[in-house]
């Protein structure tokens, strides 16, 4: 028992932990993250698959077909079409079929095939040869390397040009697109955001401290998709993987913008630096998690697609997201503990006098309607803080004095500029990419399937797939061949070659129609569509259709579905976080209004870019659908930052006040992450696909769009505007007593400050 406290002494007070213990354990922890899990960011290519069959939508069609498939046939070849064509043209000497046969037989006998290789088939006008190398889809990774050996091989006939098309050559050229994504893009990116935040903060440690967090995120992001890949749990493309590398360097380093800024704010009005990181810590937090909160759900929403690659993307995004978070909220905080006010070396935050606060007008109540006293001296305080804030220098100064003196003009000027913009988005097509637009560069594949369509049928190669009932197998054929679009349709050949039984598995048989256009033309898809009903007409034969083409069909109809049903979702995503955050209903509609015309905006602006610049006619289905919820979620986020602030100032000051000082003080930060963010997804350009050429445009010009028009003038201007209507059903009022930390004067002078 211990011994009683005498009385008038003063018990001894209990001994804390030493400050810096916390930080230096969470220090030790990142670290250890870093080296063990770090080498999983360079790894995912080992569970990645380019395989676009395991793509396609789950209850299409073409999926079913190629489920069938693989039943009749146990594995199915991926064909590498090799075509020969005379030496400066004109037609081929009598021996280059013999040549070619040769060849191909070599080929099958060295390289891993499924069956037999068929004899090389001459084109009509006996210009070209045609050979079919049925590849094993076991050699995964080894596909450009078998790829390259038969082209090696077939480039060995006298007097011809060789050239390897099909599937098998189109997933080479994918392979060598993705190869090397770990590191160039991991390079472009994290040098493009080190020069910008070296130009824009002119600090040399604050930028090698948030790319080194932006780093940790990463690697414990990609160590977790790695396990769930490697489990089955979740599926990793080339696409995937590059998004997750950008999304994680974007988001990391924009939350880390937010607390710096927040940090370097609370320095400069608190001489305890441990008191200044808790304070921006923790009033930072609740917008960056309700951010992140935005864009990993928008992102979980994807996995209500029927589409296998947007709902991988989903759950792997997400995990991204709260990587990010994760080494922001806790690594960041650390470091800037153990470094303090030298992390912003060579400028050091100087703690500044508080600002004294406006003296209140001296009235009377006189009950003649212009209210109580109290209301008087609010009015009154709240007039000289947007003077003092009005009266700010720099950018964001201008900026308040125009969105103050004339706010319907602003936010009239706005809308018309973003709805000028979003009257061309109808005229964006997205029926997909054609083969010959697929790679930003020239493609052996492409070239090569140019060279086989002037020979030869456009389908060859890539037939129209039909599955039936044995027994109704010949009249499926004779109303395949008689389908207009249709050049051939016959059973497909056994292990035995042509004239040899069809595989057949449970009385099922395979037929193949070989399309007189070209496999990714609109024409082509007509053709298959009235292919599909003319089979499916067939009394008894329970006939399906499949194949390339169909399959872009059926990916390009389940987009569209996708788009229906997520993007309604991802707004009201959006909106109940808002609600909750802003504890409005009024300004979170707004917000998603404004965000969602910024989405068609640039939408309208990618119709005109895409034919007039990038060269492409259409783009992939689930280019707008990915462009929409990566958007809207980090368009929402910038309104998250401004708005989270000017709720903060509006409850000390007022709402006029408020919107201003909010404006002012996240501008510069705001801004910035902005400029990051484009610049970041930006870095997918360097990946030769137009795919992702295309969602780096539309993602970096979007939310410039949005970070320089909507945050900036729209949505301040429609505050300002509706003034305290804006918050209802909440009412900002301000309380008796302001926050203990110290008067925080709007500096605006062109620097990032604020959160």
């Amino acid at each position: 028992m211990s011994e009683p406290v005498p009385a008038g002494s003063r018990r001894p007070p209990r001994r804390r932990p030493p400050r810096l213990l916390v930080p230096l354990l969470l220090l030790a922890v990142w670290i250890g993250v870093g080296g063990v899990l770090g080498p999983f960011a360079g790894r995912l290519g080992e569970v990645a698959t380019n395989d676009q069959s395991a793509f396609l939508p789950r209850s299409a069609e073409s999926t079913k077909v190629g489920a069938e498939q693989r039943e009749l046939a146990q594995e199915e070849p991926v064909p590498a079409i090799v075509v020969w064509t005379a030496e400066g043209g004109g037609r081929l000497d009598a021996g280059a079929e013999e040549a070619a046969n040769r060849v191909l037989a070599a080929v099958g006998a060295d390289t891993e095939v499924i069956g037999r290789v068929p004899p090389v088939v001459p084109s009509e006008d006996g210009e070209a040869l045609r050979g079919v190398v049925p590849l094993d889809p076991a050699l995964g990774d080894a596909l450009p390397t078998a790829v390259e050996d038969i082209g090696a091989a077939a480039g060995k006939v006298p007097g011809t040009t060789a050239q390897v098309a099909g599937p098998a050559a189109s997933q080479a050229d994918l392979k060598g697109a993705f190869s090397g994504i770990d590191g160039l893009l991991l390079v472009v990116a994290l040098a493009t955001v080190l020069v910008i935040l070296v130009l824009v903060y002119r600090s040399v440690l604050l930028p090698l401290v948030i790319i080194l967090s932006a780093v940790l995120a990463l690697a414990l992001s990609c160590a977790v998709v790695y396990a769930l890949a490697d489990a089955g749990v979740v599926r990793v493309d080339g696409q995937v993987q590059g998004i997750l590398s950008i999304l994680v360097i974007g988001a990391a380093t924009d939350y880390a913008l937010l607390l710096t800024a927040r940090h370097r704010e609370e320095l400069a009005v608190r001489s305890d630096a441990y008191a200044a990181l808790r304070a921006a810590v923790r009033r930072s937090a609740g917008a960056i998690l309700a951010s992140a909160a935005t864009v990993a759900f928008g992102l979980l929403a994807l996995l209500l697609s029927d589409l296998t690659n947007n709902r991988a993307l989903g759950p792997v995004g997400a995990i991204g997201i709260a990587g990010s978070v994760l080494a922001v909220l806790t690594f960041l905080p650390a470091v800037l503990m153990l470094l303090g006010r030298s992390v912003y070396w060579p400028a050091k935050p100087e703690t500044a006098a508080p600002a004294p606060a406006p003296a209140p007008t001296p009235v009377t109540a006189d009950g003649t309607g212009e209210g109580t006293r109290a209301d008087r001296v609010q009015e009154a305080d709240q007039a000289s803080g947007a003077a003092g804030v009005l009266a700010t220098a720099g950018v964001w100064g201008r900026v308040a004095r125009l969105v103050d003196r004339a706010p319907r003009r602003v936010w009239a000027t706005s809308l018309a500029v973003l709805a000028l913009f979003s009257v061309f988005a109808g005229g964006l097509s997205a029926k997909g990419l054609p083969l010959d637009e697929i790679f930003v560069n020239d493609a052996p594949s492409v070239a090569a399937q140019e060279t086989l369509g002037r020979h030869f049928p456009g389908g060859s190669g890539t037939p129209a797939v039909i599955l039936t009932n044995a027994g109704s197998a010949e009249r499926v054929v004779r109303a395949a061949a008689d389908t207009e679009g249709v050049a051939s349709a016959a059973p497909a050949p056994g292990p035995g070659g042509p004239g040899s039984a069809a595989p057949s598995a449970d009385g099922r048989v395979r037929i193949d129609a070989v399309l007189a256009d070209s496999s990714d033309s609109a024409a082509a898809e007509r053709t298959v569509l009235a292919l599909r009903d003319t089979v499916h007409s067939v009394a008894g034969a329970d006939a399906l259709v499949g194949g390339w083409t169909a399959q872009r069909i059926d990916a390009r109809t389940t987009a569209e579905h996708d788009r229906d049903l997520i993007v309604p979702v991802v707004l009201l995503i959006v909106l109940v976080i808002l609600i909750g955050l802003l504890r409005a209903l009024v300004l979170p509609l707004l917000l998603v209004a404004t965000v969602a015309l910024s989405f068609l905006a640039t939408l309208g602006v990618s119709a005109l870019v895409f034919p007039l610049v990038l060269g492409s006619a259409s783009t992939d289905p689930s280019v707008p659908l990915y462009g929409f919820v990566f958007l809207v979620a980090l368009g929402v986020d910038y309104n998250i930052f401004l708005m989270s602030r000017a709720r903060e100032e509006s409850l000390v000051h007022g709402v006029r006040t408020g919107m201003l000082r909010g404006l002012v003080t996240t501008g510069g930060v705001i801004t910035s992450a902005g400029v990051v963010l484009a610049a970041t997804f930006a870095a997918l350009a360097v990946i030769p696909l137009s795919f992702l050429v295309q969602i780096a445009f539309i993602v970096a010009f979007g939310v410039l769009l949005d970070t320089l028009i909507v945050r900036s003038l729209l949505v301040p201007a429609l505050v300002r505007d509706l003034g305290p209507r804006a918050w209802w059903p909440g009412v900002l009022s301000r309380p008796t007593e302001q926050d203990p930390g110290a008067a925080r004067p709007a500096t605006g002078k062109g620097e990032p400050s604020g959160g």
